[in-house]
């Protein structure tokens, strides 16, 4: 049996498919050796990340952005069903326990986005800051990588779209509002679930419901343009509450909202399928049914266009509750245009920037 930890979503590590050798951890031998185990946290590692390029082009057709910045590799908050989860295999870890606990930090992110900012060949638009990973994972209190990016797009007065599970958003309220002054900033919050007991074992190291909806507010509240992303929507775990959501969402000053399917590719599939196995058992065959009823009697679908909102009776019936409770609820499904007419090439105090 695979035993989980305390604070983390995976039990094991997958198998890297791009390694011909894997290792696995043998069980206790003694019911002894098992409770001192439990008891023993799984600590985080950080690698420097010497990537000499910080923004990553998507060209997919069904999603709304052209490019992304993540400065982290791999993501603390452990959200079990991570589509990223894949991603960290071409590091040669796992998209296991290794994607939570086996960080990589790309300390020179907000130095090479300045310099793609200035550079001759760049056209202002808006960045997406995430993406991949999360931005405000918990490492991101103590570097601030993700708050100096923010400075860097204010600099140059280039647009960004922020997308968060962490109300850690708050710390950098400062420049969100300036930003917000200038049309260059959009924050989306992203709530799967209004139960804390399931986030806590669901996405174990991010902030609680509660917490994410009083960020709203005061995002909402300090003129700072904020949505909410149902993100995923599981079938037969969450996909009721689309209407609750929605509506605390809006009662906290949500204007904006959006969802997508839950994806399970690669080991991402043999991770949540254990997870269901080991937290919640009765509801296993159930969830498991429901998501294979809207992916083609699969567990995953890569198509571009189907891959976001699914296919078939359920797929519709989400997509349906979905529109109808945003429309009830006075939520636009569109993100709003953000300005690059205050784009400047040339950055002031740039320098200044990189010296504290």
């Amino acid at each position: 049996m695979k035993s989980g930890r305390k604070g983390r979503g995976a039990s094991y590590n997958t198998p890297n498919r791009f390694e011909t050798l894997h290792r696995e951890v043998l069980p206790p031998e003694s019911p002894a050796e098992t409770a001192q185990g439990a008891d023993r946290g799984i600590p985080t590692q950080y690698y420097e990340d010497a990537s000499r390029s910080v923004l990553v082009r998507n060209d997919s057709p069904d999603i709304p952005f052209t490019f992304s910045l993540n400065p982290y590799r791999g993501c603390e908050h452990g959200c079990i069903y991570c589509y990223a989860r894949p991603s960290h295999e071409y590091l040669g870890f796992s998209a296991g326990r290794d994607f939570e606990t086996r960080i990589m930090v790309k300390p020179d992110a907000p130095a090479l986005l300045a310099g793609t900012l200035s550079g001759s060949g760049w056209v202002p638009q808006t960045v997406t800051l995430s993406g991949n990973t999360d931005p405000y994972q918990p490492v991101e209190r103590r570097l601030g990588l993700t708050r100096k990016c923010l400075e860097v797009f204010l600099e140059f007065r280039n647009p960004v779209s922020v997308i968060t599970k962490n109300a850690l958003v708050l710390r950098d309220l400062d420049i969100l509002r300036e930003m917000a002054r200038l049309d260059l900033v959009h924050v989306m919050l992203s709530v799967t679930s209004l139960d804390a007991e399931l986030i806590r074992i669901m996405e174990p190291r991010t902030s609680a419901p509660l917490l994410r909806l009083q960020t709203i507010e005061t995002l909402a509240k300090s003129g700072i343009p904020v949505g909410v992303n149902i993100a995923p929507v599981i079938p037969g775990l969450t996909d009721e509450e689309i209407p609750s959501i929605l509506r605390a969402a809006s009662a906290s000053g949500a204007r904006t909202a959006s969802y997508i399917l839950v994806r399970l590719p690669g080991s991402v599939r043999e991770l949540f399928i254990d997870w269901l196995e080991r937290e919640l058992p009765e509801k296993r065959s159930r969830v498991l049914n429901r998501i294979r009823e809207t992916r083609g009697g699969k567990l995953n679908d890569p198509r571009f266009h189907t891959r976001g909102k699914g296919e078939g009776e359920i797929a519709s019936a989400i997509r349906s509750l979905f529109t109808v409770s945003a429309a009830r609820e006075g939520i636009n499904g569109a993100w709003p245009l953000l300005s690059t007419a205050h784009y400047m090439r040339t950055a002031r105090g740039q320098q200044e920037l990189f010296d504290r």
